[in-house]
C-alpha cells in the first residue's frame, strides 16, 4: 500500500498540489464571506434584541440542511463549479461564527460598560474598545470552529466540478482504489487539524497584545 501512495505522488504530484491549491481557495473564499456575514450579523442580533430569534434561528434551520443537499439544489440556480460550492460552506460556516459572536459580545460584564462608560466613552468606543475586544477569544474560537467544518466538508465540492481534495476520494470510490481513499482522506484530516492549529496560533497572538 505504502508503494502504491508513494508511486501515485511520484507520477501524479503535479495534480496533487492542484486539487490542494483548489480545495483551500475555495474553503478560503467561503470563510472569508461567512465572516463577513456572521460576525456583524452577531453585533446585530446584540445591539437589536428583537432580530436575534429571527437571525439565529434562520442560519440554525439551513445549517441541518445537508450541505451535499444544498450543493444539489444550487445546480438549476448557480449551476456547477465553485459558487455553488461556496454558498454551501458559507451556509455552514456562518452560525458558529454568529453564536460565538453573540456570546462574546452579549457576555461582557455590564460593571465593565458601565465603567466605560463613566469615564467618558461614546456608544462606538465602548463597542470598538470594550465589548469587541472582550468577545475577541470567543469570535476566535468560532470562526476556528468554522474553518476546520468548512475545509473538512470542502470534499463535497467535487460533486458539482469545484474541484479538491474530494476529486481523489470520490476517484478512489469510483475506481475501488483504496490507496487514493487514504491519501484523499488523510490529506483532508491533516489539513483540517493544520487549520485549527493555524487557528489556535492567531488567537494566542492576537490575544498577547491585546489592550482594552
Amino acid at each position: 500500500m505504502i508503494d502504491l501512495i508513494l508511486a501515485y505522488f511520484r507520477d501524479n504530484s503535479g495534480r496533487f498540489f492542484g486539487m490542494l491549491d483548489a480545495h483551500l481557495r475555495v474553503s478560503m473564499i467561503a470563510l472569508a464571506i461567512a465572516v463577513l456575514i456572521g460576525v456583524p450579523a452577531g453585533f446585530l442580533c446584540v445591539r437589536w434584541k428583537k432580530v436575534q430569534k429571527y437571525v439565529v434561528g434562520l442560519f440554525n434551520v439551513l445549517r441541518v440542511i445537508p450541505s451535499l443537499a444544498i450543493l444539489l439544489l444550487m445546480i438549476p440556480i448557480i449551476g456547477t463549479g465553485v459558487a455553488p460550492a461556496v454558498v454551501a460552506l458559507v451556509l455552514l460556516a456562518v452560525p458558529p461564527i454568529l453564536m460565538n459572536t453573540v456570546t462574546g459580545l452579549g457576555g461582557v460584564p455590564t460593571f465593565m460598560l458601565e465603567t466605560a462608560e463613566g469615564i467618558g466613552m461614546n456608544p462606538f468606543e465602548v463597542w470598538t474598545k470594550v465589548r469587541f475586544p472582550l468577545a475577541m477569544p470567543m469570535i476566535l474560537t468560532g470562526i476556528k470552529t468554522a474553518a476546520v467544518e468548512v475545509v473538512a466538508s470542502a470534499t463535497l465540492a467535487s460533486k458539482i466540478g469545484a474541484g479538491g481534495l474530494g476529486d481523489i476520494i470520490f476517484a478512489g470510490i469510483g475506481l475501488f482504489k483504496t490507496e487514493l481513499l487514504l491519501i484523499g482522506g488523510l490529506s483532508v484530516a491533516l489539513l483540517s487539524l493544520l487549520t485549527g492549529l493555524l487557528f489556535s496560533v492567531i488567537e494566542k497572538t492576537i490575544m498577547k497584545h491585546r489592550t482594552v
